[in-house]
This record gives C-alpha cells, structure tokens and sequence, in this order.
C-alpha cells in the first residue's frame, strides 16, 4: 500500500509499505478513506519530537471503514464506518476504567510507566504505523474504534478523530465555568475548536490571540473577540479588555512551536528575551531542517498565558510541550496561584458524546475544515500546511 513515512528531520516520503496485518486478537484492520494533517506531525518533521524509527508510517487522525477484524473484535464488522481515535487504549486497565484512556496500563508496548501511546509517533509513544495510509492496523479495536451513524460524513467524522475532542478536553482542563472569561492562544484548528468548546461549556467570552489575521477572521465569526500579537502586546490588551484584572481561564493551544511577534510592541519583550528564546530552541531541536523550522519562542505562549490569566486562575495546556522541554514559567505561576492542567486527551473518553452534537445537528465541525487534498498530493498539502499559508487551516485527505 500507499503511505506518508518518516526517514529523518525534514525527511518524509510517500512510499510503498508492506499492507498491515492482524497481529493480536483485538486488532482490526481499517481501509483509510479520510486522513488529516495535524500540527503534531509537524513536530516529528521539525525535530521538535524526537525518537522516530525511519520508516514509521505518520498521521493520528482518520475515518475508514473495517475490512477485517480479529477473533476478540465482537462489536464490529467488516463494513462498519469507523472514527479511529488518535490515542490507543485497551478498556480494562484501572486508567481506561476510570476514563483517562491517554494513560492506559496496557496500550504503550514500553511498559505501564511508559505514558500515551499514539498512532504515528516516537517510539516513546508506542512506535506505531500510523493513519496516513490506504489501511491502517488498530489495536484494541473492541474498544478503540466509535462506529459513524449514516447521517455523519467523513468531513465531520474527521475532525473528531483528534483536533475536537483535544479542544474540548482543553476548556474540560481549564475548568470553564458559565460566565467566565476565557482566552485562548492560538487560533489554528485545534485553537478554534477551543473556542467552540469554551462557549458551549458556558464561557461569557472567549479572546482567540494568534498573529495570523486569516485565523483571526475565522475566530471572529465565532464571536471570539481577537488580539493580534503582531500589531498589539497581547498581554497588555487582554488587560485592558478585563478592566485590569485578566481573564479567568486560559486554553493554550500552542505548546512549543510558539513564534515570537514579528512587529508591534510586543517585539520589545521577546527582543530581551531573543539569547534565552535561542537557546530554548537549541534545546528542544538540536538537529532541524530550515524548510522544517520550528517556532522560535518555544516558553512564549505559556509565559503569555500566565501573565494574561487573573490571580487564581487556570490554564489549560493542550499545546505540545514534548519531554524534551525544560523551560516553563513556573515561579511567576506559583506567585499567582494558579491552577496548571495539562496532558494528552483521552478521546475514546470524549468522542461518544461530541458525535452526538454532530448527529443532531447541534455542531457542524467540517465548517472549520478548509482543505480537501488526495493522498498523493501530501507533500504538497505539507509544505503549504507548515507555512501558514492562508486557507490552510486545517487539511483533509482523501485515500
């Protein structure tokens, strides 16, 4: 079969690999018909995730329909229209039991210590082939795979795979509460799928900061009220827009790839900051790729959001922070006693309940999808991904 693979920093190919088979019991075998690409992909390619095996199949994020199952699959059928969740989770460990699927016992061949495991990523994560590809092997399928009603297309199916119910998990992190104020850094796809969540959780109002106006735009007609840290000190109006007290809660969907302001006043800070920003940089990805380069203010957006959150309020980090970074505004958080949330979402746990809000037509989450490329065009659909280009929010493909 057909699949993007990884062979180094800056390094991703679309090749032929063997077809996936049947491994254990649990296994089913899925043919992808909708993929996607997802700013953590982004992270294996830029170096700013480490511990590839060359040659893993890449992508976490897809819609397909079952083509074989193993004998301990007794819930699904050849046939079936599937949602395959980005984390992988067996169901029966104390961890999935208690609905924190993203820290299953079981799941990562590294042992119960060993934490999230993933389709597509390190081997930290498991090491597993991931979902952009023809067919795709998932494990513990009994429990992993959520069957698509009829009236769900893939376009919609899609995007609750990973990018929705991380979001949500990030307003769930940030303790929305009805009324609050919520900010929330960054407004690429899973940033706006933040906003939704935060308003649907109850929040009175949401500021979507990001520095890109495209992305903004499509944060306004969500109603978000929106700052833009290229022409405005994104910490200094979001005090002024809370009559100097700060927002309640904060979702930071960033994580390490936060880019310092090109222009505007806020270049002043992170001017001062620009040997500490480097060498934060040096780092997380020693060995990079300059058609690959990662954010260069790796802490930015978490300072950002301490600063921007009121006294005793709460963040909720669902941008990647890989385990590689060190650097993180601990002591100024600690002075304001501030509640800190991070970690990888348990989507089996969320998306049941999200696919109910598309099937009843209380949220359409394709709005937000803005591109629609053929598998064999990914490296394309890359480069224009990785570049921000306008309208290149939040990319399907199609196998």
């Amino acid at each position: 079969m057909r699949a993007v693979t990884w062979h180094g920093v800056g390094d991703i190919r679309f090749s032929d690999v063997p077809d996936p088979k049947i491994q254990d019991p649990t296994d089913a075998i899925v043919k992808i018909t909708t993929s996607a690409i997802c700013g953590t992909d982004l992270h294996m390619i830029r170096g700013t995730m480490p511990g590839l095996r060359p040659g893993v199949v890449l992508g976490h994020e897809a819609v397909g329909e079952v083509v074989e199952v193993g004998p301990g699959v007794r819930n699904l059928s050849p046939g079936d229209r599937v949602i395959v969740p980005s984390t992988i989770a067996c169901g029966y460990c104390s961890y999935c039991r208690a609905g924190y699927f993203a820290q299953c016992d079981n799941a990562n061949p590294g042992g119960k210590r060993a934490g999230t495991a993933f389709f597509g990523g390190p081997e930290a994560a498991g090491g597993f082939d991931g979902l952009q590809a023809e067919y795709a092997r998932v494990p513990y399928a009994n429990v992993g795979l959520v069957p698509i009603p009829d009236e769900v297309g893939d376009e919609q199916a899609i995007m609750l795979s990973d990018i929705w119910p991380t979001a949500w998990f990030g307003a769930r992190l940030a303790d929305v509460r009805p009324g609050e104020t919520v900010a929330v850094f960054g407004a690429g796809p899973v940033g706006q799928l933040a906003v939704l969540s935060a308003y649907l959780q109850g929040a009175g109002r949401v500021i979507a900061v990001d520095g890109l106006e495209d992305r903004l735009a499509m944060a306004r007609a969500q109603h978000a009220e929106v700052v833009n840290f290229n022409a405005e000190d994104p910490v200094q109006t979001i005090l002024e827009m809370t009559g100097g007290i700060g927002v309640d809660k904060v979702i930071d969907a960033v994580g390490v790839d936060a880019e310092r302001p090109a222009e505007g006043p806020a270049t002043e800070q992170t001017d001062e900051q620009a040997q500490q920003l480097d060498s934060e940089v040096q780092q997380i990805a020693p060995e990079t790729d300059p058609a690959w380069a990662p954010g260069d203010a790796p802490s930015l957006a978490a300072r950002w959001a301490v600063q921007a959150v009121a006294k005793a309020g709460t963040l909720g980090v669902i941008g990647v922070y890989p385990q590689t970074v060190t650097t993180w505004p601990f002591g100024e958080a600690m002075m304001k006693n501030l509640t800190i949330r991070s970690g990888n979402c348990h989507h089996r746990r969320y998306i049941p309940e999200l696919l109910q809000l598309v099937t009843n037509g209380t949220v359409d989450p394709a709005r937000l999808l803005t591109k629609h490329e053929p598998i064999g065009d990914v490296l394309e659909a890359y480069r224009q991904f990785q570049d921000r280009d306008p309208g290149w929010l939040k990319v399907a493909l199609t196998v």
